[in-house]
């Protein structure tokens, strides 16, 4: 299997929102289904579906980030330098409207681009990669080409 690069930051979330599956939302589930089941008839038990249903949720969720967490690969961006790769943050301007956007290159299951981590296999993070301060990036998008140019490249 593939490795998965991940911040310590993103592993740590996931490692968190394990533990809380684990340890509080899965024992509320299973008291919540024993209680749905003290009601009698199973069948027309809407509270006892529902409950199974959100048990099978966790449990799906679980096994997801024990996976994750199995292939994971932390990395530090603070210990790299050069051009553009897993961990940077860069800062770019769109060049035909000169927005100004800082994003930082992370691993898909923590990235949130409202939040201003890139996906590290989306469009634009693959076209920025290997590329450094000045270079020009364009990106093909379902709007169109969009042309950025690197500000900043930081790892922190």
């Amino acid at each position: 299997m593939e490795k998965i690069p991940m911040t310590k930051s993103g592993h740590t979330a996931v490692e968190v929102e394990l533990k809380l599956l684990k340890t509080v939302e899965r024992p509320n589930i299973i008291a919540a289904i024993a209680e749905a089941r003290e009601h009698g008839d199973l069948s027309e038990n809407a509270e006892y579906h529902s409950a199974r249903e959100k048990h099978s949720f966790i449990e799906g969720r679980v096994k997801l980030l024990e996976g994750i967490l199995s292939l994971a690969t932390v990395i530090d961006p603070a210990t790299l330098k050069g051009p553009i790769k897993f961990g940077a943050t860069i800062t770019l301007v769109d060049e035909d409207t000169d927005d100004e956007k800082t994003w930082q290159i992370v691993g898909e299951h923590e990235a949130n681009i409202e939040g201003g981590m890139l996906n590290i296999k989306s469009p634009i993070a693959r076209a920025l990669i290997g590329k450094d301060e000045g270079d020009t990036v364009e990106v093909r998008t379902p709007g169109g080409t969009k042309s950025y140019e690197v500000l900043k490249v930081e790892y922190i």
